[in-house]
């Protein structure tokens, strides 16, 4: 297995932590000198805050542990394409590359709708790699939207 397919599998695994506690299924890693530093996955309704995105909770945890909000040397892998927001941070925390499973072509910021990452006026660009395990990430996100909404219509007939 390639190194990029098994970081990619670690940030799966997060991802699937947010899916047990009934979170969309996102998850992130940060590597360093090829060593994870960092972990995060969704958990916006856990934590009630529209900031608890798997990169940000990353991000936090990888500056800690290098003890700089700079993460120059850092790769993060994450299972699906960053927002607006985390795509703002990654640039803002200079982070080398992004390695991405799957694309979100409605609302995803780093080349579906807009590409933060590599916004040439910025004074970080951001190196991109994408669809790494794309199916298994797509998949992962099609179940959970597909359990939602069959829970949803269930609930809709039971009332």
């Amino acid at each position: 297995m390639e190194e990029k397919e098994k970081f990619m599998r670690e940030a799966i695994r997060q991802a699937r932590k947010a899916a047990r506690i009934q979170e969309v299924p996102i998850g992130c890693i940060i590597v360093y000198e090829e060593k994870i530093i960092a972990r995060g996955y969704n958990r916006r309704n856990a934590d009630k805050n529209t900031l608890a995105h798997a990169e940000l909770s990353a991000i936090k945890k990888a500056s800690k542990k290098l003890g700089d909000w700079r993460l120059e040397g850092c790769t993060m892998y994450v299972t699906l394409e960053p927002c607006q927001m985390c795509a703002g941070a990654i640039v803002q925390a200079r982070i080398d590359k992004v390695v991405i499973g799957s694309m979100n072509p409605k609302a995803g910021c780093a080349g579906s709708l807009l590409n933060l990452l590599q916004f040439p006026a910025f004074n970080h660009q951001v190196a991109l790699e994408k669809g790494v395990l794309e199916e298994e990430c797509s998949q992962m996100l099609s179940d959970f939207f597909k359990n939602l909404r069959e829970k949803k219509r269930q609930e809709k007939e039971n009332s």
